[in-house]
């Protein structure tokens, strides 16, 4: 897992709510709309039909 760059997370947000991201291992979690978008090869992958669903326990 590699950390994102500090500057690129703060201005990163979710494409559906608009609300904050927080990463996670290889995914960029956004509780607001309850996804998770993957970190491929570095690059996150910021499209709705990409992210996985996340149950209730994140």
């Amino acid at each position: 897992m590699n950390k994102l760059d500090k500057k690129l997370l703060d201005i990163l947000v979710c494409p559906v709510s608009k609300g904050p991201l927080e990463q996670i291992g290889d995914e960029l979690i956004c509780k607001e709309s309850n996804l998770a978008y993957p970190i491929k090869d570095g690059i996150p992958v910021m499209l709705p039909d990409e992210a996985r669903k996340l149950s209730d326990e994140v």
